[in-house]
């Protein structure tokens, strides 16, 4: 993606397009074995089984819209962000979905040969 945002927009846009498709699998795999994970639940979340079922409940049909705010690293091998998302979903007399932005930060770290996310957590946007 060349969009002066590197690793995090390559990040956000695999995890859009995951997302967007309901692979839960490839959106999990996207995340540190022991991530933290606050999404829209009150919850917070720690580690991959719990993100599974948080996106396992995800409603059907749900989308979401990603623009990178900023991103900057922390140091070699990890990296700290910001996104605006936008998720929509389609319901009976809405089906384009009715619009939930929210603020997206998360910090990133390079294990092995990829990077997963470590750190991740939305508030809504009013």
């Amino acid at each position: 993606m060349s969009n002066g945002y590197g690793v995090l927009a390559d990040i956000l846009e695999e995890w859009r397009a995951a997302f967007d498709g309901r692979r839960v699998d490839d959106v999990v795999a996207l995340f540190a074995e022991d991530a933290l994970f606050q999404g829209l639940s009150p919850r917070l979340l720690n580690g991959r089984a719990e993100i599974r079922t948080y996106y396992e409940n995800v409603p059907p049909g749900t989308t979401a819209a990603v623009e990178v705010l900023h991103s900057r690293p922390l140091a070699a091998e990890a990296l700290a962000g910001f996104a605006t998302v936008t998720f929509r979903t389609p319901a009976p007399g809405d089906p384009a979905g009715t619009p939930l932005p929210v603020r997206l930060s998360l910090i990133a770290q390079h294990t092995g040969a990829d990077w997963r996310i470590r750190q991740y957590h939305v508030s809504r946007l009013s």
